[in-house]
């Protein structure tokens, strides 16, 4: 799997951005899907995720109500709304691919254990 994230940008607080990760490969309408996000000297950190299907969808706790995941499988491409954008946000994004069956739920918070990463898109909110 292939991936292409794009739709960073530099925007003011309060304002809105929506990123888009293209993949390629076979296995991806049958995969989880994950974003995340490093600013400079901080570690990478989950924000947000998507199941196969969409019937699963988690956020870190400071995206809730401002940020929605959504995916199209017929376009091979998952979407990251980000709304009521804050100067925290900024940092470099990035979307992930996590195949095959995981020995536990909540693996998606975990960036090891995503098996396909794509370049990130970078974020600047500025106050």
């Amino acid at each position: 799997v292939q991936l292409q994230a794009s739709g960073g940008g530099l925007v003011q607080a309060g304002g809105s951005l929506r990123l888009t990760c293209a993949a390629s490969g076979h296995t991806f309408s049958e995969s989880g899907v994950g974003w995340f996000r490093q600013a400079p000297g901080k570690e990478r950190e989950f924000v947000s995720f998507i199941n196969w299907n969409g019937g699963i969808r988690r956020y870190r706790d400071s995206a809730k109500g401002r940020f929605t995941i959504s995916r199209d499988n017929a376009k091979n491409t998952v979407y990251l709304q980000m709304n009521n954008l804050k100067p925290e946000d900024t940092a470099d994004y990035y979307c992930s691919v996590g195949t095959g069956p995981k020995s536990y739920s909540a693996w998606y918070l975990n960036a090891p254990e995503y098996d396909y990463w794509g370049q990130g898109t970078q974020v600047t909110v500025s106050s």
